[in-house]
């Protein structure tokens, strides 16, 4: 039994199925930032470790999204939905129950592979349900939807986290999806077209292997030197290897795994190139101010999370402008939402060791808004031009672009977080030594004995803090110079009557 299409309630019922199966997988991604320092002690792994489990997730997402594409039309999406929503539940408890590193970024992959396909059936179903001219507003509430999972996550994890223990962060996803499966169960009907094509299994498998090799080389890139190390070089090769024979193949198939054709559209082919860039900024903050948050200050699980929160409440703000604001050219629009990408960025960059909670906060704001006004407006012209009929593939495009660009930057971030600061560590250090003499003079009242023990020591653990902090901020910069360096694309957008 499910809601009639012929009722008037009909559209905005989907609209609210596919916006909380899409808030399903946000707080999936979200959720586990919160959680990466308390993991990072439990299963033994370091800071470039702990984040497989959340680019894994990703990557799974990436990999599997295009998938949707083709299951869309050869089953029924109602059905899909409710197996993914199935195989979300049943792999975050495995996440939940994980003992090392291995079994919690198979099982946060699972999680990934099985959330893949909601986001972009679920902006199928509502692409489908509206008509053109009430798009603006129907992305736009979707989309306050998927951001509200960066809202409720990180509150419900970080005190979770705090009070109980960070598997219950996992298990806390299930009861939601208890609700989805009942949501989809009622409103979603069958309306597949009857269409039987053949799956490229050969074209899944090139892109597959290509992102995962990429994925691998960013991962392991500044723990083996870089090209320094014959495994980038050859995960490298291979990923480009891959991606050739996956375009030479797409190009020859009669079905291939992704229809090209979509990319002759300029407005789709340009909305890619803005969802990349929208992607590589989209999740790095909630993954590196955890553990510079909790490591660097001190901070709880709780006021993490409520930190990580308000910029969800940014994002709100955003969608709620871009909601009414459908006249807007989006050349405007967009410059608007990079352009506060970029200064968030650079305000962040002007942080030090002892900064505080209220500009965390109103960084978050900053970057919260530009997300919320750039998602509306790169959705609705992306698909303004598209064929109905290739809404499943497109959607699913989309959504590829922009996972990959997320995880790929995670990675780079990460690395240059890592990197920098063991750069500036080894040049802060060398001040730290018995034969400098401002420092031995500022010490003059300790046993020289005490010095050289106790005072050092403490003396290398602080440089150590300043030096990753210096990495961090390197990190913003790097953040601000990718937001305004979209800005330039955007003088290519065609306006549309």
């Amino acid at each position: 039994m499910y809601i009639s299409e012929d009722s008037k309630a009909f559209k905005w019922l989907i609209l609210l199925t596919g916006s909380f199966v899409t808030m399903l997988y946000g707080m999936a991604v979200f959720i586990a930032t919160i959680a990466l320092p308390d993991m990072m002690g439990a299963l033994s792994s370091t800071q470039d470790q702990i984040t497989w489990s959340v680019t894994g997730n990703i990557v799974a997402t990436a990999i599997f999204t295009p998938f949707a594409g083709w299951i869309s039309t050869r089953y029924e999406i109602r059905h899909i939905l409710l197996i993914s929503v199935v195989g979300f539940i049943l792999s975050s408890f495995f996440c939940g129950f994980s003992n090392n590193l291995e079994q919690i970024v198979t099982a946060r992959f699972l999680q990934g592979a099985f959330a893949a396909p909601l986001p972009p059936l679920a902006q199928t179903l509502i692409l489908g349900a509206f008509p053109l001219y009430q798009r603006n507003l129907a992305i736009a509430i979707w989309g306050m939807a998927n951001i509200s999972g960066l809202v409720v996550a990180p509150m419900i994890g970080g005190f979770l986290g705090e009070i109980l223990e960070w598997r219950w962060i996992f298990y806390c996803l299930m009861p939601f999806g208890f609700i989805a499966i009942a949501l989809v169960y009622f409103t979603v009907p069958l309306q597949n077209d009857g269409q039987k094509n053949r799956f490229d299994w050969i074209g899944f498998i090139s892109i597959s292997i290509c992102l995962g090799s990429l994925q691998i080389m960013f991962d392991r890139g500044e723990r083996n030197g870089w090209f320094e190390s014959n495994e980038t070089i050859f995960q490298l090769g291979t990923a480009l290897l891959a991606f050739y024979f996956f375009i030479s193949h797409s190009l020859t198939y009669k079905t291939p795994f992704i229809n090209l054709k979509i990319f002759k559209n300029w407005n789709y082919s340009l909305g890619l190139i803005l969802i990349f860039f929208f992607g590589m900024l989209n999740f790095v903050p909630m993954i590196i101010f955890p553990p510079l948050l909790q490591e660097l200050r001190g901070y709880p699980q709780s006021i993490i999370g409520l930190l990580i929160g308000v910029r969800g409440l940014g994002a709100f703000v955003g969608f709620a402008l871009m909601a009414f604001a459908n006249r807007l050219d989006p050349k405007i629009s967009l410059s608007i939402a990079f352009a506060l990408q970029g200064f968030s960025g650079l305000y962040m960059a002007s942080f030090n060791i002892d900064m505080l909670f209220s500009q965390i906060a109103w960084a978050g704001i900053i970057q919260g808004m530009g997300v919320g006004m750039a998602w509306v407006p790169i959705s609705v012209f992306a698909f303004s031009t598209i064929d109905k009929k290739y809404f499943g593939e497109a959607t699913a495009m989309y959504h590829l672009v922009r996972n990959v660009a997320s995880s790929l930057f995670i990675s780079i971030t990460v690395a240059v977080v890592l990197h920098t600061g063991q750069l500036n560590f080894g040049n802060l250090s060398s001040f730290v030594t018995f034969w400098n003499e401002g420092l031995v003079l500022n010490f003059a009242n300790e046993m020289l004995n005490e010095f050289d023990t106790i005072t050092i020591a403490n003396l290398t653990k602080e440089v150590s803090r300043q030096s990753l902090m210096i990495g961090y901020i390197n990190s913003f910069k790097l953040f601000a110079i990718v937001s305004f360096l979209t800005i330039p694309f955007l003088f290519l957008i065609r306006r549309q009557k």
